[in-house]
């Protein structure tokens, strides 16, 4: 049974930092994409950052870029969010998600955590 249990999140001040964690069981990593999702209230939920199972190569959205880390460790199974200089425009539920590397859509999707930015 495929789960993704998500961690980590919280309230943080502007400028600050939180670590977002994804653990994965029911399949390995090194076959599936990991993406981490966000949706902020009133607005469409969008993606933030992505790693690939098979090379660990990564993508990062415009938005986060220099700011939101992702990185996996094999061993754990596991995803995860570095968050650093948050925004209040980082605000949001943050999902990580699964895919098999020949599909596109996610099939697979956590529970949702809350990160809360305040100034």
């Amino acid at each position: 049974q495929v789960q993704l249990v998500e961690s980590g999140g919280g309230s943080v001040q502007v400028g600050g930092s939180l670590r977002l964690s994804c653990a994965a069981s029911g399949f390995v990593l090194d076959y599936y994409a990991i993406g981490w999702f966000r949706q902020a209230p009133g607005k469409e939920r969008e993606g933030a950052s992505c790693i690939i199972g098979s090379d660990g190569s990564t993508y990062n959205a415009d938005s986060v870029k220099r700011r939101l880390t992702i990185s996996r460790d094999n061993a754990k199974n596991t995803v995860y969010l570095q968050m650093n200089s948050l925004k209040p425009e980082d605000t949001a539920v943050y999902y990580c998600a699964a895919r098999t590397l020949i599909n596109r859509e996610y099939n697979y999707w956590s529970q949702g955590t809350q990160v809360t930015v305040s100034s």
